[in-house]
C-alpha cells in the first residue's frame, strides 16, 4: 500500500508541476492608474516589489490552511467546483520533487518550503520521531531496513523556518538515493525597470530566472567592468559576434558560469564595448571573464587577452534591470491588486473595479504597440 501511494505521489509530481503566472506589469499598472483615480499618491517600482512580495506570500500561504478546512467538508462532485481540488490547483504550481544531499544528516534541498514526503528507491519513508525511533530499534522485526526506511526530520534552514535535514535510518542509504518530494515558496515578484531621460521608470519586459545567475542582456553591458584591455594595437578593428563562453575563445574563473553569450566590439586596436546577448547561467559577483588574444576562431588577437571582473550592475539580481512575475494562480489577479492596495491605505470593496482597470491597462498596452 505505501509503495502504491508513492507512485502515485510521483506520478502527481511529475504531471502537475504547471506553470502559471500573473503579468507584474498588469498589476503594477492597475495599481497606479486606481491610486490615481482616487488621488491617493504613488507608489514607486522598489516600494511596488517589496508589498508585492508580502501580498504573494500571505495569499499563498492561505491556500494550506483552505484546504485543510475544505477537506473536512462534502465536495461536489462536479468537475470545476470542486474547492479542494481547485485549492490544490493552485498548489500545484509549486509542487517540486529533487534529490537530497549527504550522508548522516542527508542535507534537503535548499527551496523547502513545506516538506510532503521522502522517497527510497520507489519507497515511501515513514517519519517518525526520536522516541519511535527508540522503540522501533528495540526488537529486530521493526528495526528499519532498506525495504522498511524510516527518517527523523530535524534542522531548519536560514532564512525560513523549513527543514534541511533529515536522519535516515539505516544509515547506509545516502541522500543522492533519497528523494523529495514538496513545496517550494514563491520567487518574489519584480517590477524591473531602467531611468529614462527625464527620471521617469522605464518598464524592462525582459523575464528572468532570480535563481540562475544570469547576465543583463543589454548592450554595452560588461564594458565598465573591464580590467584589463588589450592595448597593442595589434587586433583588427571588427565586431566578434556570436562568442560562447567556456569555448577556447572565451573562459570564466567559475565553471558554473556557463551558456552565455557576447559581442565584441574593438576599435582603434582595444576592445570599447561588450554586449551580452544571452544571459546564461551561474555567475556571481567577482567572477573573471577571459577573452582570449589567441588568433582562433573568436579570438580578438594581440599580445594580451581582455579581463572583466563581474559587479553586481552586471547582473540581473544586482540591478534594477529585469522583472519577475507572480507566480500564484491567474485566479489570484483581483486579489493581489486589491491587497496592494489595502496596504497602501486604499480599500476596494467592488472587485469590478479592478477588473475594469485591468482592461484598461491591457487597452492601453494594445494601443501603444499599434
Amino acid at each position: 500500500m505505501i509503495i502504491i501511494r508513492a507512485a502515485i505521489r510521483r506520478l502527481f509530481y511529475y504531471n502537475k508541476n504547471i506553470q502559471m503566472a500573473i503579468n507584474v506589469n498588469t498589476v503594477y499598472k492597475t495599481v497606479l492608474l486606481i491610486l490615481n483615480k482616487e488621488q491617493r499618491g504613488y507608489i514607486t517600482p522598489d516600494e511596488f516589489n517589496r508589498l508585492g512580495t508580502q501580498v504573494q506570500l500571505e495569499i499563498f500561504e492561505t491556500y494550506f490552511e483552505d484546504l485543510n478546512q475544505q477537506l473536512r467538508v462534502p465536495q461536489t462532485s462536479d468537475e470545476y467546483a470542486n474547492r479542494v481540488e481547485n485549492i490544490e490547483e493552485k498548489i500545484d504550481i509549486f509542487k517540486k520533487f529533487s534529490a537530497c544531499t549527504g550522508a548522516i544528516p542527508i542535507i534537503l534541498p535548499a527551496d523547502v518550503h513545506r516538506l510532503g514526503m521522502l522517497a527510497y528507491r520507489e519507497k515511501e519513508i515513514q517519519v517518525v520521531d526520536r522516541k519511535d525511533h527508540l522503540l522501533i530499534n528495540k526488537s529486530p522485526l521493526t528495526t528499519p531496513t532498506n525495504n522498511n526506511p524510516v527518517y527523523i526530520l530535524e534542522g531548519t534552514g536560514a532564512p525560513s523556518a523549513a527543514p534541511s535535514q533529515a536522519y535516515v535510518y539505516p544509515t547506509s542509504i545516502a541522500g543522492t538515493d533519497v528523494t523529495a518530494y514538496y513545496v517550494r515558496a514563491p520567487t518574489n515578484p519584480r517590477w524591473g525597470y531602467s531611468i529614462g531621460g527625464l527620471g521617469q521608470y522605464l518598464y524592462d519586459n525582459v523575464l528572468f530566472n532570480a535563481t540562475v545567475g544570469a547576465l543583463v542582456v543589454a548592450n554595452n553591458a560588461l564594458t565598465d567592468s573591464i580590467i584589463t584591455n588589450t592595448s597593442d594595437g595589434f587586433p583588427a578593428d571588427a565586431v566578434y559576434s556570436g562568442t560562447a563562453f567556456n569555448t577556447a575563445a572565451i573562459t570564466t574563473s567559475n565553471p558554473s558560469g556557463w551558456n552565455a553569450e557576447l559581442t565584441v566590439e574593438v576599435s582603434g586596436g582595444i576592445v570599447v564595448n561588450v554586449d551580452i546577448v544571452n544571459a546564461g547561467s551561474g555567475f556571481i559577483v567577482g567572477d573573471t571573464i577571459t577573452i582570449s588574444n589567441n588568433a582562433a576562431p573568436n579570438g580578438i588577437g594581440g599580445s594580451t587577452p581582455v579581463v572583466i571582473t563581474l559587479t553586481e550592475a552586471d547582473l540581473y539580481s544586482g540591478s534594477t534591470l529585469g522583472s519577475i512575475n507572480f507566480e500564484l494562480h491567474p485566479s489570484e489577479q483581483v486579489n493581489l491588486i486589491l491587497n496592494i492596495l489595502m496596504y497602501t491605505g486604499v480599500i476596494i470593496r467592488d472587485p469590478q473595479i479592478v477588473q475594469n482597470a485591468a482592461q484598461m491597462v491591457q487597452q492601453d498596452e494594445v494601443n501603444a504597440k499599434s
